[in-house]
C-alpha cells in the first residue's frame, strides 16, 4: 500500500501548458502516474503528452472522475487554482510554487480543512509512491518500493536520504514533502498518522530543518506510535535571524526553530536523531 497518492489516484494538471507543467507532466507520466487530464484557462480543447485539456477544473472532474491534482501555475494564481480544485471536490492537492503569499496560503490551508482535502505545500516537490507514481517534481529514479516512509521539509535532502535507504536494501513506501515555507497546507503529525495506520510502512524518516515548530509537534505524536520514527534536521551551523533556502528556514532570536530544540523534542519522544545523512540507515537498523 501507500498514502494519500494510491491506485485509486485519478489526477489532473494544473497549469499542464506552460513549460515546466508541460515538461514535468511528461515525466509523471513515464513513471507510470494516472493523469488523466489537463487544466489550463483558455487552453480547452488542446492535448499535452495525450491529455485533454479543459479550460476549468470542474469539467475535468465532471469527464475524468478526477480526485487529486498537482499545480504547476504562478505563484501569483496558485491560490485561485487551489479554490478551485477544492470548490471542485478534489481531494489531494500538490502545489508546487514556491514564493506564494503568506496570506494565500493561510486562506488555502483553511478552505482545504473545511472540506477534508489534503494541501501539501507550497513549495513542495510533491508526493512519489514507488510502483504507483508521482505528483510533483521529484527524480522517479531516486525511489524503489519498500517500506519506510518519509516526511521531508526539503526535496533535495529527502532524494538523498532516500537514496541511501535504497542502498540499504529498505525502499519507501511513500514520500510526502510538506514544502518549506513558514506556513505550509499540512502538518507533519497528521502525515504520520497516516503511515500509523499503513500496513507497508514499517518505519518513518522525518527529514526536518530549522525554523518553525512542525518537528516539535510531530514529536508529540511519535510518543504513542507503535512504528519507529527517525529523524534528521538541516541547518545545524545556520546563524540566528538569517533565512537559510526555505523561506521557513530561519531561526528566530529567541533560539526557536534551532536543530537543537527540534533534535531535543525528537529524541525525547523516542525518535533518535541523526547528526548526518548518512547515519539515518544506521539508525534504522538499530530500531527495526
Amino acid at each position: 500500500m501507500s498514502i494519500l497518492l494510491t491506485k485509486e489516484t485519478r489526477a489532473i494538471v494544473q497549469g499542464v501548458t506552460g513549460r515546466i507543467g508541460s515538461v514535468q507532466t511528461k515525466w509523471m507520466l513515464e513513471y507510470g502516474t494516472n493523469l488523466v487530464a489537463g487544466v489550463t484557462p483558455g487552453r480547452g480543447g488542446e492535448e499535452v503528452h495525450g491529455l485533454p485539456v479543459y479550460d476549468d477544473v470542474y469539467e475535468a472532474v465532471e469527464k475524468h472522475q478526477a480526485n487529486a491534482t498537482v499545480l504547476f501555475v504562478p505563484a501569483p494564481f496558485t491560490r485561485d487554482a487551489v479554490l478551485e480544485a477544492i470548490d471542485a471536490g478534489i481531494k489531494l492537492i500538490v502545489a508546487v510554487p514556491e514564493h506564494v503569499p503568506v496570506h494565500d496560503v493561510l486562506v488555502m490551508k483553511k478552505e482545504a480543512e473545511k472540506h477534508g482535502a489534503w494541501l501539501l505545500g507550497p513549495n513542495t516537490p510533491g508526493i512519489i509512491s514507488p510502483g504507483i507514481g508521482k505528483l510533483g517534481i521529484m527524480p522517479g529514479n531516486m525511489f524503489v518500493e519498500g517500506k519506510i516512509g518519509i516526511i521531508s521539509r526539503s526535496g533535495t535532502l529527502s532524494y538523498e536520504i532516500a537514496g541511501l535507504l535504497n542502498e540499504a536494501g529498505y525502499g519507501q513506501s511513500s514520500l510526502v514533502g510538506v514544502g518549506g515555507d513558514p506556513v505550509v497546507g499540512t502538518r507533519m503529525v497528521k502525515i504520520l498518522r497516516e503511515f500509523e495506520a499503513d500496513p507497508q510502512t514499517e518505519a518513518v524518516v522525518i527529514v526536518g530543518e530549522i525554523g518553525g515548530t512542525a518537528e516539535e509537534e510531530a514529536a508529540e505524536f511519535i510518543k504513542v506510535m507503535s512504528k519507529p520514527v527517525v529523524g534528521y534536521i538541516a541547518g545545524r551551523t545556520a546563524p540566528p535571524g538569517r533565512r537559510m533556502g526555505h523561506a521557513g528556514a530561519i531561526i528566530s532570536k529567541e533560539g526557536q526553530g534551532t536543530v537543537e530544540s527540534k533534535a531535543k523534542a525528537l529524541t525525547a519522544a523516542g525518535a533518535p536523531v541523526a547528526n548526518k545523512p548518512t547515519e539515518v540507515v544506521e539508525l534504522l537498523k538499530e530500531r527495526l
